[in-house]
């Protein structure tokens, strides 16, 4: 899935790069759902957990699209590290203490993968984060994203104990929760 900010208007790089992120906005969410049902078909989420983080933290919840056809999404919120939310559970509000950006979801369809906009809303959550003054970034991975994310440079968590294992457990077999630290000068 997913050196410098992309901001609205700019593109993916590599193959297919018509395509770009963009805010997401109520509209998207039927197209956002179907995408999940799609990308996470093990990891269902209800609707209204989308429409919560949407209304909680606009500002982490992005639209991939080529043409005007969504094609993947993001959706990122503050967190607490080590301390991932439930999965198909709202959060109520965000935390007071967040000390990290926590990436609750990135997903690309197939043919969206290889086009540079995993790396691009990586970098847009990096900028996110250190605007917000966060030093970390953290997400759960599911057990075929893992590789990807060995490979942009986020590590297994290991400081949660038994608290973060159980959470974990919740999600289903082979989910790792990981970091990456925040690039300096983003």
């Amino acid at each position: 899935m997913t050196a410098g900010l992309q901001s609205d208007g700019e593109r993916g790089e590599g193959r297919g790069a018509s395509a770009l992120w963009r805010a997401m906005t109520a509209a998207d969410l039927d197209r956002i759902l179907a995408i999940a049902d799609i990308v996470h078909p093990a990891y269902p989420e209800e609707r209204a957990v989308f429409e919560e983080r949407l209304a909680l933290y606009p500002a982490g919840c992005r639209v991939a699209e080529r043409g005007r056809e969504a094609i993947g999404y993001g959706v990122m919120h503050p967190g607490r590290l080590g301390v991932p939310p439930p999965l198909d559970t709202p959060l109520g509000s965000l935390p007071a203490d967040a000390d990290c950006l926590y990436l609750h979801d990135i997903a690309l369809l197939p043919e969206a993968r290889g086009t540079g906009l995993g790396t691009a809303v990586l970098d847009y959550a990096q900028g996110l984060a250190g605007r917000e003054g966060w030093r970390w970034l953290a997400l759960t991975s599911t057990p075929g994203a893992r590789s990807y994310w060995d490979r942009v440079g986020f590590t297994p968590y290991t400081d949660g104990g038994a608290a973060l294992e159980a959470k974990l457990a919740s999600y289903g077999g082979g989910m790792s929760y990981m970091t990456a630290p925040i690039r300096v000068g983003q």
